[in-house]
């Protein structure tokens, strides 16, 4: 069995914590918010294992990585160009990358703009989405405004979560008053079982109703855990108390303000990518996504038409009773599907 091995990377001025194991062709795995290398603890040594060198980043902002205090720092060029220089810092040239939430739209824009260092990619969780990063009802590949599109989906009274993060004055006073028991209540609300329990027919149910009754959108003068549902005691065997520590006790060394300005930065993200808008997404792709799986929910439209956008697609995989956290909620689910993928690679 290979150990794990913790470096930081010097990549572009930027401090970046990568956590390896295994020798082979270069895998990188990049995580969402609220998050860390840690979420691909179960995928590590599953990879290393099939002869693949495995590493899992702290995206800027994150962990070890390096804060910054300048909001403009967490757009999107600079996310793919961070991913690009681990590549290269870890003396590749050529890898394959694997994102989950945040990290999805992270893999999926360097892989659309850098096909020439990422040779496949598998998105998790958020769908493919071209300029729009997140695909949303009504905008599957950014054809509208996020800021205009958010207000919509939210409704009278209400925000949406990403204007929300944006905002992050009050979320960090919300988040820090309490770090542990707010990671436990996101975790929980957005994974398979409670949702199932709640909403057997969640995946056929109206993507605005769910948006606007859930914790997605924090009602005027409210906040975001008011819509959390109760937690148990213990966790669930796959996201432990231990597992929860582990986050929180990143989190609580590292703040909140980092992770939220990728959020702050959507609409000029959007812009950013107006000239790439028609590119196509040419390398080897597919989609893993829960049942469960808000954003799953949100980016149908996207997953039904990618074959508009995508000229190597391998396939879409909807793990059935699973939430927000797939990789972790379902791990060797997840590790079959990332070894069949890379296993039909040239």
């Amino acid at each position: 069995m290979s150990q794990r091995q913790h470096q930081l990377l010097s990549v572009n001025g930027a401090r970046i914590h990568a956590v390896s194991e295994g020798s082979g062709p270069l895998v990188l795995l990049v995580h969402g918010f609220p998050e860390s290398w840690y979420s691909w603890r179960h995928q590590l040594t599953a990879l290393a294992a099939a002869g693949y060198r495995a590493v899992a980043i702290d995206q800027r902002g994150y962990g070890r990585s390096s804060k910054f205090v300048r909001v403009e720092d967490y757009r999107i060029h600079k996310l793919v160009d961070d991913v690009v220089g681990v590549v290269h810092a870890l003396g590749e040239t050529r890898a394959v990358i694997v994102g989950h939430d945040w990290g999805a739209p992270v893999a999926w824009t360097a892989a659309w703009l850098r096909p020439d260092v990422f040779r496949g990619v598998i998105g998790m969780s958020v769908p493919f989405s071209g300029r729009g990063l997140v695909a949303l009802p009504g905008s599957p590949f950014g054809e509208r405004h996020p800021g205009e599109l958010h207000a919509e989906l939210a409704g009278p009274g209400q925000t949406f979560y990403q204007d929300h993060f944006g905002a992050m004055a009050s979320v960090i006073t919300e988040i820090e008053a309490d770090v542990r028991g707010w990671l436990q209540g996101a975790v929980w609300s957005l994974s398979g079982a409670p949702l199932q329990a709640l909403l057997p027919d969640f995946a056929k149910m109206d993507q605005l109703t769910l948006i606007r009754g859930s914790a997605i959108t924090i009602a005027d003068g409210g906040q975001m855990r008011d819509r959390f549902l109760p937690a148990p005691s213990p966790m669930p065997d796959w996201f432990t108390d231990a597992d929860l520590d582990v986050f929180a006790n990143e989190f609580e060394r590292s703040g909140f303000f980092g992770p939220l300005a990728y959020y702050r930065n959507m609409s000029d993200s959007w812009a950013d990518l107006e000239a790439h808008a028609d590119q196509p997404l040419t390398v080897p792709a597919m989609f893993i996504g829960g049942e469960f799986d808000v954003a799953t929910g949100w980016g149908q439209e996207a997953i039904a038409r990618i074959g508009e956008r995508a000229t190597d697609w391998r396939g879409t995989v909807i793990f059935d009773g699973c939430g927000h956290w797939i990789q972790q909620e379902r791990p060797d689910a997840t590790n079959a599907e990332l070894l069949r993928f890379l296993a039909g690679l040239n």
